[in-house]
């Protein structure tokens, strides 16, 4: 079954269940009747709000096995599941990849509502007077906002939804000038006729925002979005100009992006006050530009199911933020790798949902989730083997390598002694960049080491133990950072093979030599 029919069957079935009139009324009940998250979330037992412990144990195990690092579950406005995967932690950030973009679009609709902007069409490029533009002709000077919004623009851009390398994003990310390099872009298409997804096309967004407020897309979320649902604990990366990245690159606590599903939920109204316009909302709901992925369309940056009327922010590695407005869901979920189907989390979820009203208190099922949860928070840990007599030899020393695609510069380990730990240096990214330099603890039990937090509020945290061949494997990630990489390092004479491997991804093998 595909994912949208797969969503579709669970969504619809669950919404059988529920009256017409409770569906018709739910929103104006929960506005009237229900606390706002503003200072806090409410929490609730799934069967006071309609839904069945017992379902939820098993989405707690499916994200246990499907890479996920955080689930939370809210209906009827208040939380009825929330787990969170070892290492992973509560009140840890988390990045978010692309379900960055349909923040932008939030606040591309709130400065529409001010008059920041006076229609989505408005010509992009005439924002950017001040530019020479590469490739100027008439069908990029007749993009308008609204075809950023819907990854429609024409403008030719590699990023692949499925398999292969988003090409473009990695030159975008490593030119001088982002706004710029997007808009040099040539034309494949006219405006408003392809879809083609692209991070450029919310990057120009974020850099209108900025023209159009005078402050980045994370100040302007500061006042209009993110302070009136209370949210405060934010890192939002930027480009060298300074603009906050609009394809990517914000990071939030996962408690703080289901804020942002009930505000979509809600259809833009936050206690009694509308932050963004409800046919805003609308449009999204009746998305109408076909994604090429089985029947998905897409707008206002938005991925959206029509048949199950499921709406969601959507980000590499299943960071997502689903809206479901027949079942009076949101559902928040973030990972790492390999991350579980969306479609099949949607049908679970549905599948929980028995009743529109409170059902007879489960205790069993109820203690049988409190569990599963609880062992979701308990690391397992990883099978070590003994040291070698070579971990004395090696440790402390600096391994330096040649120039390579990682731009690693150098790689210190201290495998010996009570405080094991590992350092290693990246070579400036730019000419007008500084190297980078990492350090942290490293686990030899089998267990995770954490370190200091990062700017962004990720936590660097790193395993590792020696294999039958004598070579050094180890784990390392920033906890929030969707960044799961695991090393092998064999040591030979005065050098090491590095075979690094992502968890998605090509593996890399570099050589270093121990320096004098």
């Amino acid at each position: 079954m595909s994912l949208p029919e797969m969503m579709r069957s669970a969504v619809l079935t669950a919404a059988l269940l529920l009256p017409c009139q409770a569906l018709c009324e739910l929103a104006h009940t929960n506005e009237s009747s229900q606390a706002w998250p503003t200072k806090e979330w409410r929490t609730s037992t799934p069967e006071e709000q309609g839904m069945g412990s017992a379902a939820l144990a098993k989405l707690v195990d499916y994200g246990a096995t499907h890479e996920l690092e955080s689930m939370l579950i809210v209906r009827h406005g208040a939380i009825v599941a929330e787990a969170y995967y070892a290492p992973f932690r509560a009140g840890v950030k988390h990045r978010m990849n692309s379900a960055t973009k349909s923040v932008i679009g939030t606040l591309v609709a709130i400065a529409l509502k001010e008059g920041r902007l006076s229609s989505t069409d408005q010509r992009a490029v005439d924002f950017f007077a001040d530019r020479t533009i590469a490739n100027l002709d008439d069908r990029k000077r007749a993009i308008t906002i609204q075809n950023l919004l819907d990854m429609t623009s024409g403008l030719s851009w590699t990023e692949p939804l499925g398999d292969g390398r988003p090409q473009s994003m990695i030159a975008m990310e490593r030119s001088a000038d982002w706004t710029q390099f997007v808009l040099d872009q040539p034309m494949t298409d006219g405006p408003g006729t392809t879809f083609n997804y692209s991070s450029g096309n919310p990057h120009l967004l974020s850099a209108i925002l900025t023209k159009t407020t005078g402050e980045s897309a994370l100040d302007y979320a500061r006042e209009r979005l993110f302070g009136p649902l209370g949210i405060s604990d934010v890192f939002w990366r930027q480009d060298p100009q300074g603009v906050s990245i609009g394809g990517f690159g914000l990071f939030l606590q996962p408690r703080d992006m289901a804020k942002l599903g009930y505000l979509w939920l809600r259809n833009g109204v936050w206690d009694g006050a509308e932050i963004i316009p409800q046919a805003w909302i609308d449009r999204i709901r009746h998305a109408t530009i076909p994604m090429g992925i089985a029947n998905l369309r897409y707008g206002n940056l938005f991925w959206v199911d029509p048949d199950s009327g499921v709406f969601y922010a959507n980000g590499f590695h299943g960071q997502r933020i689903f809206v479901a407005p027949a079942l009076d869901v949101v559902a928040v979920a973030t990972a790492t790798g390999f991350s579980a189907s969306g479609s099949a989390m949607i049908g679970m979820i549905a599948d929980a949902v028995k009743s529109d009203g409170p059902l007879p208190p489960d205790v069993a099922s109820q203690s049988l989730l409190a569990s599963r949860i609880r062992e979701a928070a308990t690391e397992k840990p990883l099978p070590v083997g003994q040291t070698p007599d070579i971990a004395k030899t090696i440790s402390g020393k600096v391994f330096r390598f040649a120039d390579n695609p990682l731009r690693l510069d150098s790689l210190t380990l201290t495998l010996d002694g009570p405080n094991p730990s590992y350092a290693y240096a990246f070579k400036p990214a730019r000419p007008d960049s500084a190297a980078e330099r990492f350090e942290g603890p490293i686990g030899l039990d089998g267990l995770y080491r954490t370190g200091s937090p990062r700017p962004e509020g990720t936590i660097p945290a790193a395993k590792g133990g020696w294999s039958y061949d004598g070579s050094f494997v180890v784990q390392f990630e920033d906890l929030g950072g969707d960044n799961l990489r695991r090393a092998f390092l064999s040591f030979k004479g005065e050098g090491v093979d590095l075979v690094l491997v992502p968890e998605n991804g090509y593996s890399i093998k570099l050589h270093g030599e121990a320096a004098d």
